[in-house]
């Protein structure tokens, strides 16, 4: 796993530990990680807070120059919002840790010219098996079924 990918897991960890829902990302411009966050939708009360928004949220305003440099690096493949984020702001590259769990509108990210790799990451997967057979009510709220 290289260290991209390591910290926004260590932001899913973050996470679970604060009483939430283990997903974690973060986005990186030239090698550097311009913004973290992890989903706090419980910890916040709020709809919105999926790790990607939290994490666009801690990255504060970057330039359309910025974000069109950018990768997103995901724990678990980005929802309908989150991916409307990504294509709003023009992020080029979303890495998805995996999309076993949860897979959100890949296809549509890639007919509009985002390049999606998922890694199928063994740990992500089972931090959010293993969170989804012990709070489904929390993660279906929280997909929004």
């Amino acid at each position: 796993m290289d260290k991209f990918m390591q910290a926004a897991l260590n932001e899913a960890e973050k996470g679970l530990v604060s009483g939430g829902i283990p997903i974690g990302a973060v986005i990186v411009i030239d090698g550097k990680i311009v913004g973290r966050g992890h989903n706090q939708r419980i910890q916040k009360a709020s709809p919105v807070f999926h790790a990607e928004m939290d994490c666009f949220e801690n990255a504060g305003r970057l330039r359309a120059t910025d974000y069109q440099k950018a990768t997103l690096y995901s724990t678990l493949s980005p929802c309908d919002m989150c991916s409307g984020a990504i294509l709003l702001y023009g992020i080029p590259k979303v890495i998805v840790g995996e999309n076993k769990n949860f897979q959100g509108p890949e296809d549509y990210l890639r007919f509009r010219r985002v390049e999606v790799v998922v890694e199928n990451n063994l740990l992500c997967q089972q931090l959010m098996a293993d969170f989804i057979a012990t709070n489904s009510s929390l993660w279906h709220e929280d997909i929004g079924e």
